[in-house]
Parts: C-alpha cells; structure tokens; sequence
C-alpha cells in the first residue's frame, strides 16, 4: 500500500521502491482498499529485500516492526527510518466476516496516505 501512495501522491518527488524480508504474494484485502481509492495496486507483485541489491536508496523506511528488526543491511546515504504501522492481516485474523476483516487495511491504508503525504520533508526530522 505504500508503494501504491508513494507512486500515486509523490511520483514526482519520490522513486518508491516496496520489499519485505518475507515476501508472501500481494495481498489480496490490500489491493482491494487500494482499489476504494482509486489506486490499482494489481499489477505489483510481492519482492524480497534480496531482489533490490543495486539499487541506491538515499532513505530506507521499515514500515512493519518486524522489518525493523529483521531487515538485511540496506546502505542509505542518509538515515534508515522506522515509521511502524500495523500489520492489517494481523488484526484481520479471527474477524467475523469480511467486512470486520477489511477494517484495519482501511485504517492503516488511510495512515499510510497521511505519512505519504509528510514526505518527503518530514525524513530530514524523522532521520535525527
């Protein structure tokens, strides 16, 4: 979802890149909250941290605390962040209903749009 934002908000300004330590495959609750906003997620396929090995990053942004714990060592020329958000499968698991389960993708879909939004003047303060 964040790469959706980024892309869609600061393509302009940001060249976002999305991995993960554990890549699962897309998930399917996530592309359909993009897709209530009008973003097509779709097309992005699940990529591990391993698949972006020459790839420059000026800032590294671990979203999920297990990232942050977990993550390989990514050089950035100017700070590696944590911004934690919650794990929406996480919270999903034992909803009643698929509506009960798409609340907290809805909820961290719609934070991660207000932390987007800060970017990218908010990394010089994030990265002190």
């Amino acid at each position: 979802m964040a790469e959706g934002w980024a892309r869609h908000l600061k393509s302009d300004t940001i060249e976002a890149y999305s991995a993960g330590t554990e890549p699962k495959g897309i998930d399917p609750r996530a592309v359909k909250t993009m897709a209530e906003v009008r973003i097509d997620i779709s097309g992005c396929r699940s990529k591990s941290v391993l698949d972006l090995p020459d790839v420059e990053f000026d800032y590294v942004i671990t979203l999920c605390d297990n990232a942050a714990q977990t993550c390989p060592f990514f050089p950035a020329r100017k700070a590696i962040i944590h911004h934690g958000f919650d794990d929406p499968p996480r919270l999903a698991e034992g909803a009643r209903d698929e509506e009960q389960a798409m609340q907290p993708y809805r909820r961290v879909r719609d934070e991660i749009k207000a932390y987007v939004e800060t970017l990218p003047g908010s990394l010089s303060a994030e990265a002190e």
